[in-house]
């Protein structure tokens, strides 16, 4: 399976000033490329492929007097903005890229394979980063994971993260939320400074690192669950939302701050990994309008009807447990309605209403 590893880095000052030079000269490739392909395109000719792209912008272009300054950086990153890709070797703890040198990384974990590729970033903080691309080998992704036969319903909301169909509950994290009153006063600090002003820039740095720590936060926790949820489970049920169209209604900033789709992104992924079963329930599917003990159809609810009573049975059902728990039958019925597993089944599955 291919994944990629994200590691922060720490760039001396030569370092930065070199990794500035090379990300400006891939920007003016990547706008070259772009017009010659506008171009092309606006004459009715076919788009050119990358590597006569390639020739053309790099090779070629290193010999003109309005881009021989693109010789002073590595070739390989200038490709990789025609091509998405780029090589360098990982060697004594540190990074080693061409005509830029050796950068520390921080290594929080140990990379499961020898990496084919990395490509450096640089984010809005201002934090560079080198994201590693491995292959893993299936039967030892499988084998490193642990042994389960649980079988869960999970339930998304905002009131907490999550609902559980074994009756726990996540409790709901709202680091934006949390941290909304320093996001206000840093950006109050940025309106007030000077346009084009180097205290802008550092107000706008500090801004963009809060905003930073936020998501660091949020992507740690969802990590965290959906590597816990995985492990301890064969089976995995969840409802398929729209998290576009729900971040469009009123509940916009709780539904953002939740991150639901880096959430089952991360499920997903990890499923298919470690041999699990990640079964998506129809976004229709009628969750919190069945009563989970006879199955009767109570109609819709509105948010604010925490509890209710079914009409059929007199069972007291509390919402967001009565949709966790329906989901994990949906899933199940799903499961057992789906054709049998080839003799050689694949890593994991990951299927669909």
């Amino acid at each position: 399976m291919e994944l990629r590893y994200t590691f922060r880095l720490e760039p001396g000052a030569g370092a930065r000033a070199a990794l500035s030079r090379t990300f400006g000269c891939a920007r003016v490739v990547w706008n070259d490329a772009l017009a010659v392909r506008r171009a092309t395109h606006e004459r009715g000719l076919p788009f050119p492929k990358t590597g006569d792209l390639s020739k053309l912008l790099i090779t070629q272009a290193k010999r003109t007097e309005e881009r021989a300054w693109l010789a002073g950086v590595s070739a390989v990153p200038l490709q990789q903005s025609l091509r998405d890709q780029d090589k360098a070797i990982t060697a004594a703890g540190r990074l080693s890229l061409p005509k830029i040198g050796e950068i520390p990384v921080r290594w929080s974990r140990r990379l499961p394979s020898i990496p084919s590729s990395v490509t450096v970033i640089k984010d809005a903080a201002g934090r560079y980063f080198a994201s590693f691309k491995v292959t893993t080998d299936p039967d030892t992704d499988r084998a490193a994971a642990p042994d389960a036969e649980g079988d869960l319903g999970i339930d998304l909301g905002l009131t907490h993260f999550a609902v559980l169909s074994d009756g726990s509950r996540v409790a709901s994290p709202r680091f934006l939320r949390r941290a909304e009153k320093k996001l206000k006063k840093k950006q109050r600090e940025l309106d007030r400074k000077q346009k084009g002003s180097k205290n802008q820039g550092k107000a706008r740095a500090k801004v963009a690192r809060a905003h930073a720590a936020v998501a660091d936060a949020r992507q740690d926790f969802h990590h965290q669950l959906s590597t816990k949820l995985i492990r301890e489970n064969q089976s995995v049920s969840v409802e398929t939302l729209s998290v576009k169209a729900l971040a469009r209604g009123r509940l916009a900033k709780s539904v953002h701050d939740a991150g639901w789709g880096q959430f089952l992104a991360m499920l997903g992924y990890k499923a298919k990994r470690y041999g699990r079963e990640l079964t998506r329930v129809a976004r229709n599917f009628p969750s919190s309008q069945l009563c989970s003990s006879c199955g009767h159809l109570d109609g819709p609810k509105p948010l604010a009807i925490r509890l209710w009573t079914c009409s059929a049975c007199g069972t007291t059902q509390d919402r967001d447990w009565n949709a966790a728990k329906n989901t994990q039958d949906e899933g199940r019925r799903i499961r057992a309605a789906q054709p049998e597993a080839p003799p050689t089944p694949g890593p994991g599955a990951l299927t669909a209403a």
